[in-house]
Parts: structure tokens; C-alpha cells; sequence
């Protein structure tokens, strides 16, 4: 037989619930690691006085008392553990594993034993049920009966909160009440406060964010108490399970955080830590309320009798010498502003996540601390509201999720190496190594090749280059400047004035016989603001060579088809996303294949443009006129100067090039006098001298 024995998924009854963990024994000792809280509990060998083997609803269970009157119970084990266990025991511990049966008789008429910290309620010597009477949180007597109230557990679905005794009156002739006996046995061992005695020291108007106000807190040897202007809280030693102690983000403030098991209670709301805030400037000089030999020989220079210094350090280290528990603080993580926290929001509370040694912290509302050994895997994933942050979910092992959001983006590099170098398991793992600066994060889900991108990168490509370029696509967006918005208007007396829309659909005579008063001239010329020049599109060129396409594209346009009828009734925008899911899963084997094709493809085009070039194909660039958006062409203005001449010369003799006079004919159509104005208007622009050109305003 081995010197040790192992057993994983071990349950123990704690306040009412169920926590897992793993139990070992060894030569030295027997200890058990809760998975949930990582609490260990270590009984040492020589302690162990009885063990009992009982079947209990979880299987089978070991029951074990120490000669210091503790009673541990482990459930969990199957029936071929008994032999080997029993075995372990008589070798290594000197004890007899004896069984137990459990009474199954439904009686409600029984007898209360108290063994230890243990209430067993017991039915012709067999126990019914046992109370643990740490559990316990209050004790009332009335006539004959003693209620015995229970720490209330968030975890447990369905609590106990009350039990009551019925006690007999005695009839012997001590002349003991038994009812106060009785209670008297359960306050001995319960987890109740009665007496404060003295306090060790005074910490005044404490500021506390959780529960929040202002607290007196009172340091006993055995407790903790918070007097406030409305409620009182009692805090036992043996609940508290970790301390903390956390630098705030403004380098001016510090965090006393202090985790319980089990919590107070107000109301019905329950806080799981209690946090201290401090300002690194307060001073204290502090006197313990013991003489300098106590204070040497129960503390053991953990304190001193007088102590100064700043007020959070004095709190945290009397709290260090009376709890026993090491203060946690961070280590070597530095965010992005060089501070050992993170800015960002859990439950549209904004609030402080610290990333520790051996879990995370979250202050402060609602407070939350996991421990790496707890989580099951990490997330990185894009900000919901905006691109310049994102969020960082943790999901546990018991498949709860906490969700960190608007996290700046700068903190991305930090947080990622940090959490690689705990060895996380990251959900969406890889994409750091390819993101460009801080924008890599990504959610799981989009953790596949995105074929809509590729192709809008392919056109953005085209574009560039005036391949892909279509008559309609030749506007190009402008700023709005309101002072420059009249310029680009033809006035009525210009040459170059257009017929407007209502114009064209009204009656063609009518237009011929009432002309509108035309507008005197404006003596003062307003100038111009210069504009740039736009960029001239280029007209694709039907006989140059045709781009290659990417392996993804060409891999795609020859599956196409086979996803269609694999996929009756798909849309076009979920194939795209079946293929980058389907080219994601390719072999490296079949994607090489693919990429020697679009390499072959590549060489030919560049043999094709090459030839296309020698043979004088793209030298001269055909540009094309800019239009408006009503679809005609823009005609080239006129200087002012040419524009007055003109009007000198009368305006019974002027005309203007779009003047649609009355012997044509009002039914034709739209189109065909757009046709003979766009005619008229290459005449002009054929017939225009060089030197008008230059002399003209954009």
C-alpha cells in the first residue's frame, strides 16, 4: 500500500450547501482542499480518536473526531473505498474504521446528543440527523422549547433556517431547567457572539464602501466589530478567509479589502468582503489596549505596544496579527498608465480590476475575486459601444461568466501577456500574433477567415487602381461649405445655364412665349474661392488584362456551386460565411495547392500586362469628364469678363445653348432633348479657344 491516498470529488456540507473538493490522506495527516473557496482543512494524525464508515444520499461517508472535540464529515465515496480506507487506517492512523447505519424510521421522538461541535438527534442509538453547531447563528429559549437558527448560504438553492426542540419538563430532583441546558450546550460551540470584553484597540470613523458608511471598528481577540449610526456587525476570525490590500489607480488611495465566509447580512442583502478605503496621507499614532509583556508574548513581535504610522498600514497590520492571514497584494502586472490595475465596468458599475499572483479582484461593486484555479478559460472581445475598448469575460469551471467591459484598448498588450504568462486557457488564442497595434481582439465567434472582408479589400484594390471604375461611380464627395454652395449655381444670365428639372417637364411653347425678367448685373464681382482640382478618373481599358484572383477566391469560385447544393436554400451572405468557415478547416496540403494556382495565375497576368505595355496599351490614360449628380455633364465656366461682354451685346440676342425654343416639339421625350443638349454642349466645348480655357474660374 502507498503511502498516500487520494479521493477527488469529495463533498462536505457546508451551512447548508454542498462544496466539492479533494481529500488525501497520509501518514501525517488528513487534508482537504475545497475546489470552491481553496479553504484547506488539515487534521493531524496523532489528533484522530474515531472514524466511522456510514451510507449516506451521496454514497457513502467517513465521519472522523479528533480528541479536541472536532467533528469532520466527508461524503462522496464509493463502496469498494471501504476496504482500502479501513486498511489505511489500521496501518498508519491506529484507528478502527467501524460502520455506522444511519436511522431511517422517520421518528420525531428522539434524544439530542452533543458530541464536540456536533448536534446529533439520535432514535434507539442510531443518528437521524446531526447539526454542526459552527453552523448555527442564534439560540432562543421559550417554554419547553429552544429554537436554533442557521447561517443563511447564497449558494444553497434551498436554505434551513430554523429548527425547534420540544424539551420536556424534568422530573428528577437536581432541579436544573433543561430547556436552559440545552441551550446553554448549543451556545458553547455556536458561531454566536455574546460578550466583548475588552477591545484590544479603537479605529474611529473608518470610511467603508462595502457595506457603505462611516464605522467605529473595534479590534477583540476573537472578533471584529463594526458599530455604525444604524447597524452593528460581528464578524468572527475564523470567517475570514483572505485579505487584500490594494493600491488605488490615483496612487493617493489604498483598498483594505477583507473576504468572508460566511457574511454579514443586512436586510436581506448579504457582502461576501468588507472594503476599507484610506488616503495614503492619514497619519495614526496607535496604543494597544495590553501591556508590552501580552503584546511580546501572544503576538510575538508581530505588534508592539505603541505603533505610528500611515492609517492603512496600522489597520493592516493588526489585522495580519489577529486574523493569522497573509495580506495578498499585487505583483508584477503594470497596465498601459503604469499603475497595477485596470479601469473598467462590471454590471454598468464602473470600477478597479487587479490582476493578482494567483486570481483576480474586482473593487468595488459588486466586489469579485477569482482565483486562477477556478477559471476555465479567458476571452478577449470587441467592445459593444465603441472600437476603442474591449472586454475581457472569464468563465469558472462551475460555468459562471464575468464580463470586464470598457477596457481601453491600450491595456490589450498588457492584459494578454499577462494572462499568457498564467498559462489561461484563452478562448480566442491567436489573434495577437497577427493584429496590428492594440486593434487584434476579436470575439470567439469571429475566429474564421471573413470572406466578406477579402472581397471588399479585393475592390478597394480595384478602385485604386481605376480597373473597377463605372460611369456612375464618378462622384467623389466634397465638403459642405455653405459661402461657396451659390458658386457652383448658374446664374440665368450665363452662357453656361442649364434647363431645370421642372423646367424640361413643363410646356415647351408656353416656355417660348413668356420669358422671365431677367436680373440686373451685379456691379460688385464677388471672387471666387480657389478649389482644388479633382482628380480625374481613369476609364478602364476593355483590352487590358484582367487581375488575378487570390487562392481564397479561386478555392471558392470552384466550390460555389458544391455549398449551394449541399445547402439547399442558402443565402448569398451565408455562403460567403460557410466558406470562410469551410476554407478555415482546409488542410495546409490543400491550401498550397490552391496557392500555387493563384501564383500561376499571378505569372501570367504580370506576362500579360508586360505585353500589354510594349505594345503601347495604358501610356496616355483616357480621363473622363467629371459629372453632377443629375447625371449631366458639367460644363467648363466662363470668366467673368466674357461673361459681361456677352450681355453688352444685348439680351434680345442672347441664347443660351440649352434654350429649347418653341417650333420644337413638346412631346418629345426627356431623353432626346438630353441627347441634343449633350451634343450642343461637345460642339462648344470643340469650339472653345485655348485661351478661353485658361482664362476660366473652377
Amino acid at each position: 500500500m502507498g503511502d498516500t491516498l487520494e479521493f477527488n470529488d469529495i463533498h462536505t456540507e457546508v451551512k447548508g450547501s454542498w462544496n466539492d473538493g479533494r481529500l488525501r490522506f497520509s501518514k501525517q495527516s488528513v487534508v482537504y482542499k475545497s475546489h470552491k473557496t481553496g479553504k484547506v482543512d488539515s487534521i493531524p494524525a496523532p489528533d484522530l480518536s474515531a472514524a466511522q464508515w456510514r451510507r449516506v444520499c451521496l454514497g457513502h461517508g467517513i465521519k472522523l473526531a479528533t480528541s479536541s472535540g472536532h467533528v469532520y464529515r466527508y461524503d462522496g465515496f464509493k463502496d469498494t473505498d471501504f476496504e482500502k480506507i479501513s486498511a489505511f487506517f489500521k496501518t498508519n492512523y491506529k484507528v478502527e474504521l467501524s460502520e455506522k447505519d444511519m436511522c431511517v424510521k422517520g421518528w420525531n421522538w428522539g434524544t439530542a446528543k452533543f458530541t464536540g461541535s456536533l448536534l446529533s438527534f439520535d432514535v434507539s442509538d442510531s443518528p437521524v440527523f446531526e447539526i454542526p453547531l459552527t453552523s448555527v447563528s442564534q439560540c432562543a429559549t421559550g417554554k419547553n422549547e429552544v429554537t436554533v437558527e442557521f447561517h443563511q448560504n447564497d449558494d444553497a438553492e434551498v436554505s434551513l433556517m430554523e429548527v425547534r426542540f420540544y424539551v420536556p419538563p424534568n422530573t428528577g430532583d437536581d432541579g436544573s431547567d433543561p430547556v436552559e441546558a440545552f441551550a446553554q450546550n448549543v451556545l458553547t460551540k455556536a458561531d454566536v457572539i455574546q460578550a466583548t470584553g475588552d477591545a484590544v484597540c479603537v479605529f474611529k470613523e473608518l470610511q467603508c464602501l462595502t457595506p457603505r458608511g462611516r464605522y467605529d471598528i473595534r479590534i477583540y481577540p476573537t472578533f471584529l466589530h463594526l458599530h455604525g449610526k444604524t447597524f452593528d456587525y460581528k464578524i468572527p476570525y475564523t470567517t475570514v478567509l483572505r485579505l487584500f490590500l490594494l493600491p488605488h489607480k490615483d496612487q493617493r488611495q489604498m483598498f483594505f479589502v477583507i473576504s468572508l465566509d460566511p457574511p454579514i447580512k443586512q436586510g436581506q442583502t448579504r457582502y461576501h468582503f468588507l472594503i476599507l478605503l484610506f488616503s495614503k496621507d492619514e497619519e495614526l499614532s496607535l496604543a494597544l489596549n495590553m501591556s508590552e509583556d501580552e503584546v511580546v508574548k501572544r503576538y510575538e513581535g508581530k505588534l508592539s505596544k505603541n505603533m505610528s504610522g500611515p492609517l492603512y498600514e496600522i489597520v493592516s497590520r493588526v489585522m495580519k496579527a489577529l486574523v493569522n492571514r497573509k495580506i495578498t497584494v499585487p505583483g508584477n502586472f503594470q497596465g498601459h498608465s503604469g499603475s497595477q490595475c485596470i479601469t473598467c465596468a462590471y454590471k454598468a458599475s464602473s470600477g478597479l480590476l487587479y490582476p493578482l499572483e494567483r486570481g483576480f479582484i474586482y473593487v468595488h461593486k459588486p466586489p469579485v475575486h477569482l482565483r486562477f484555479e477556478e477559471i476555465a478559460c479567458v476571452n478577449f472581445a470587441r467592445g459593444t459601444t465603441t472600437t476603442r475598448s474591449f472586454d475581457f469575460e472569464i468563465e469558472t469551471k462551475q460555468n459562471n461568466q464575468y464580463t470586464f467591459s470598457n477596457i481601453e484598448r491600450e491595456e490589450y498588450g498588457k492584459l494578454f501577456d499577462f494572462v499568457n504568462a498564467k498559462k489561461l486557457n484563452i478562448k480566442n488564442r491567436g489573434f495577437k500574433e497577427g493584429m496590428k497595434g492594440a486593434d487584434g481582439y476579436s470575439d470567439s465567434d469571429e475566429d474564421q477567415h471573413d470572406a466578406y472582408l477579402e472581397r471588399m479589400k479585393e475592390e478597394g484594390k480595384i478602385r485604386e487602381e481605376g480597373d473597377g471604375s463605372d460611369d456612375s461611380e464618378g462622384d467623389s464627395d466634397e465638403s459642405f461649405n455653405p459661402g461657396e454652395e451659390d458658386d457652383d449655381v448658374p446664374e440665368e444670365y450665363d452662357s453656361n445655364a442649364s434647363v431645370s428639372d421642372s423646367e424640361a417637364d413643363g410646356d415647351s411653347e408656353e416656355e417660348g412665349k413668356k420669358k422671365k425678367p431677367e436680373k440686373k448685373p451685379k456691379k460688385v464681382v464677388k471672387e471666387k474661392k480657389e478649389r482644388k482640382p479633382r482628380k480625374e478618373k481613369k476609364v478602364k481599358d476593355p483590352a487590358a488584362p484582367k487581375r488575378p484572383m487570390s487562392a481564397y477566391m479561386l478555392w471558392l469560385n470552384g466550390n460555389r456551386e458544391r455549398i449551394k447544393s449541399e445547402n439547399p436554400g442558402i443565402s448569398v451572405t451565408e455562403i460567403s460565411k460557410k466558406a470562410g468557415e469551410m476554407w478555415k478547416q482546409l488542410t495546409k496540403d490543400r491550401k498550397e495547392e490552391w496557392d500555387r494556382k493563384a501564383e500561376e495565375a499571378k505569372k501570367q497576368y504580370e506576362k500579360a500586362m508586360k505585353a500589354y505595355r510594349e505594345s503601347g496599351g495604358g501610356a496616355a490614360p483616357v480621363t473622363k469628364e467629371k459629372k453632377k449628380k443629375g447625371g449631366k455633364v458639367e460644363p467648363k465656366k466662363k470668366s467673368v469678363v466674357e461673361k459681361e461682354k456677352k450681355k453688352e451685346g444685348g439680351n434680345e440676342s442672347f441664347k443660351s445653348k440649352e434654350f429649347i425654343s418653341s417650333e420644337e416639339s413638346s412631346s418629345e421625350s426627356d431623353h432626346d432633348r438630353g441627347s441634343k443638349r449633350k451634343a450642343s454642349d461637345d460642339e462648344e466645348e470643340a469650339s472653345t479657344p485655348a485661351s478661353s480655357e485658361e482664362s476660366g474660374s473652377d
